[in-house]
């Protein structure tokens, strides 16, 4: 789905779901916040098609000049638009700027084998790292507000990164939250990322904006949390051999598909820490 308007989801902060090709796993959220400096856009979708989308409804919402772009995280989805921005600085954690650029291509390549009807889109991509990085934090001055860009720890990837605008209570988590759909595990340290996830709780946001699905309040931070914490603690007890697989299945907040991915992940999470990066 894509919503035909830009949802103010705090002061001059602004939300619009768009998908991906029409597919429904890919909903995905494009976050605005507009300062007196410049707006800055939220992550950039899957090609530069589908980032010249969201430049063209921007240009709907305010003519203010761009001032920055934001990747919450290296995957495909929310990088590969990257270069239809240019030349405006992109921000990321280093290890966003570094996967994007030794793993862009691989990435390109697995999802045209799994679409080829986009291989030619997905072919027009210039990979785009970002260019203004950082480890743990970073403020992003707008002029009359600023954005705190903080790391909190491995959770869906090794370089995800929450963006709060504190003068609006908005909180941008990527995809450490999804709403509307359980979690994405296939390069997530499911053990660290229940502990990332409580940090969460610390903001006070009335509006948690997720990488995909319905805009949610604190209790979507609450629930998140609840919910990978609780995976987290099956996948050590099916890991220490004190319950079966079978058993971590029947009682997982997730789908068995999910499930299962978790506990494979949270076994290379402990057996092979360096693989699991």
């Amino acid at each position: 789905m894509t919503s035909a308007i830009w949802r103010e989801v705090g002061d001059h902060v602004f939300v619009r779901r768009y998908s991906t090709w029409g597919a429904e796993p890919f909903d995905q959220n494009v976050g605005v916040v507009l300062g007196s400096d410049g707006v800055v856009i939220i992550d950039t979708r899957a090609s530069h098609r589908l980032a010249d989308e969201v430049l063209a409804d921007l240009r709907r919402l305010s003519r203010a000049p761009l001032a920055a772009v934001i990747n919450t995280h290296h995957h495909w989805d929310h990088t590969f638009g990257n270069a239809r921005f240019a030349p405006v600085p992109i921000w990321g954690h280093v290890r966003c700027a570094e996967r994007v650029r030794d793993e862009g291509e691989a990435m390109r390549q697995r999802v045209a084998a799994q679409a080829p009807e986009y291989a030619d889109e997905l072919g027009e991509v210039v990979l785009t790292p970002p260019d203004r990085t950082f480890d743990e934090s970073a403020l992003l001055d707008l002029g009359n507000r600023q954005l705190e860009l903080r790391y909190l720890g491995h959770g869906h990837t090794d370089n995800d990164i929450v963006i709060s605008v504190p003068d609006a209570a908005t909180l941008f988590v990527g995809d450490l939250l999804e709403n509307n759909a359980p979690p994405g595990f296939g390069d997530a340290f499911p053990l660290a990322w229940a502990e990332t996830a409580v940090k969460l709780l610390g903001y006070d946001a009335a509006a948690v904006v997720p990488g995909h699905g319905t805009v949610g309040d604190a209790a979507l931070a609450r629930r998140g949390a609840d919910e990978l914490r609780a995976m987290a603690d099956l996948a050590q007890q099916v890991l220490g051999g004190l319950i079966g697989p079978e058993e971590v299945v029947s009682r997982a907040p997730y789908p068995e598909a999910t499930a299962r991915l978790a506990i494979e992940r949270a076994r290379l999470e402990i057996s092979a820490p360096k693989m699991a990066r």
